[in-house]
């Protein structure tokens, strides 16, 4: 015999009386710890139990790295186009249309000047809410002109890569942006400009087969998944189980392909620091 019976049925509780987290209010950390959005802010978007580093876009980056969060952006409304009237389960110029009305941003890449710790530094950052930060024909131009006005106006360069890769929409217009963005790190190595590639997660596909990787030092924040192919694909090609942690910032500096692992609170710091030390100039507090 059951301790406890309902005798009357259909019976709910009244939707007044449920106790719902307001949305936006509260996150929840990957080792299941519920914080305030406020203290996650303070933190910089690190869950402070697990140190889990959140992905954030450009606004977030800028008010890091740049000094009191002030900024000039450049070429801010520049625009992909359809050359190719590509169209998938939706034509290309809906999904554009549709990334720019959800996001408020008119592509994956941002360009800003601004100093940071007292000095000029010229910053790309990507977003991966537009169209999973893709690399089309917009952000190949901007990463190309961005390295041109570095040389022109002599300014160091850093660059926050965030992506899943080549623009498929675009089809070779977006591989040609590897040939593009790769050329122009090469003028800026023979300028000596500086140029710092800060990769964060994820940093995959055509991005990393350009620019990213093309630093004159790369780092990384932690846990970035930062690879060419994903994990899945390679496993399936090879037919192998890949080792733990494969394609995570970890196993990629273990193995050679970056210069260093960067926490984000110290990433002021440690690219002020680096940028001092290749320009030869005196080390700032």
């Amino acid at each position: 015999m059951s301790w406890f019976k309902r005798k009357l049925k259909n019976i709910r509780t009244p939707v007044t009386e449920k106790k719902d987290i307001p949305v936006g209010l509260w996150y929840r950390t990957p080792s299941g710890k519920i914080i305030e959005k406020d203290e996650l802010v303070e933190n910089l978007y690190v869950s402070p139990e697990d140190d889990f580093h959140l992905r954030i876009g450009s606004k977030e980056y800028f008010d890091i790295l740049f000094d009191n969060g002030e900024f000039e952006e450049l070429w801010p409304n520049m625009r992909s186009k359809d050359p190719l009237k590509f169209e998938d389960t939706k034509k290309y110029s809906d999904r554009l249309k549709e990334a720019r009305e959800k996001t408020g941003l008119n592509d994956a890449i941002r360009i800003a000047r601004g100093k940071s710790k007292g000095k000029e530094l010229l910053i790309g950052a990507m977003d991966f809410t537009f169209i999973g930060g893709s690399m089309g024909s917009v952000v190949g131009e901007k990463v190309k002109r961005a390295m041109h006005y570095a040389i022109e106006h002599k300014l160091p360069l850093v660059i926050i890569a965030k992506s899943g890769g080549a623009r498929m929409q675009e089809a070779a217009l977006s591989l040609m942006q590897l040939v593009k963005t790769s050329a122009a790190v090469a003028e800026m190595h023979k300028a000596g400009i500086p140029y710092i590639s800060v990769l964060t997660d994820p940093t995959t596909g055509g991005v990393t087969a350009s620019f990213a990787m093309l630093g004159d030092i790369n780092i990384a924040e932690p846990g970035a998944l930062i690879g060419f192919a994903g994990p899945r694909v390679i496993k399936e090609a090879t037919g192998k189980d890949l080792p733990e942690g494969f394609q995570r910032s970890e196993f990629v500096l273990e193995h050679g392909f970056l210069d260093g692992i960067v926490h984000r609170k110290e990433l002021k710091d440690k690219i002020n620091l680096l940028l001092d030390l290749l320009l030869n100039r005196e080390v700032r507090p």
